[in-house]
Formats: C-alpha cells, sequence, structure tokens
C-alpha cells in the first residue's frame, strides 16, 4: 500500500480536474486520486475505476513525486521518421526539382539522404511537406 498525504489544496484540484479536464485520460487519473483521497482500498478503487493495480501504484506514485500538475503530463509515445531529420535539404530540393511519380521521389530521397522507404511511407511524408501530386495529362 502506497501512502499518499493530500493537502486541501491538492484534493480541491484533484476534486474539480476529475469532471473539468478536457483530456479523459486525465479525468481518469483524477478520479483515481479522489478515491484515494476517501480512504478507499486499491481493490475498491481499481474496481470503480476500472483500471489495474499497477496502473494505481503507478498514479500515486508520480502523485508522490510532482503532484497534481505531474499527472496533468500527457505523454504519448510518437514515432519520429528518420526523414524528418532531411525535411530542409528535400523541401527545397523539390521545390526546384518537382518529382513526376513517387517512384521518382523515391529514387531521388535515397540518392539524397541513404533513406529508403515505400511509397505509401514517401507518399504522405512528401504530402507533409505540403506538396502534392502534379497533375498530368
Amino acid at each position: 500500500m502506497i501512502n499518499v498525504d493530500f493537502s486541501q489544496q491538492d484534493i480541491k484540484k484533484i476534486a474539480y480536474l476529475r469532471y473539468h479536464h478536457p483530456h479523459p485520460r486525465v479525468r481518469r487519473k483524477m478520479e483515481a486520486l479522489w478515491l484515494k483521497s476517501q480512504r478507499l482500498p486499491h481493490k475498491e478503487i481499481c474496481r470503480l475505476v476500472a483500471i489495474s493495480h499497477n496502473t494505481l501504484c503507478s498514479y500515486l506514485k508520480t502523485f508522490n513525486s510532482g503532484g497534481v500538475e505531474k499527472l496533468k503530463e500527457i505523454n504519448f509515445y510518437t514515432p519520429k521518421s528518420e526523414l524528418e531529420e532531411h525535411t530542409e535539404k528535400l523541401t527545397a530540393y523539390f521545390r526546384r526539382h518537382p518529382p513526376a511519380s513517387i517512384k521518382e521521389a523515391m529514387a531521388k530521397i535515397e540518392e539524397l539522404t541513404g533513406i529508403k522507404r515505400s511509397e505509401s511511407s514517401i507518399g504522405k511524408f512528401m504530402t507533409s511537406l505540403g506538396l502534392r501530386p502534379r497533375k498530368v495529362g
């Protein structure tokens, strides 16, 4: 059992945020903490909030280390493409020499950066650069 000391100010913040924070994950965290502040056992909190015991423990440890502000942080894993390191160079090149096809863009990106990607990922990358397919015909 993890011991947590709640100040009156913390309890007021938690009570407010459990209904008014825009992100549902943060509201769930605040609900679990509010139930903990009401001295419910961990098993009951897990059942009411529909979380695992390990999740509850991580919420409580995070609260002990950083308070309510640390629990309000939302850190989702977002993978970064290796091509993002070369964005400026590729954008400048493709603005001067627009490719006629995705296959041509694939070959040029591989030549300039040494990174080989599929047609679909090159198409998404070109769109993220603000480059649209050229109209031909």
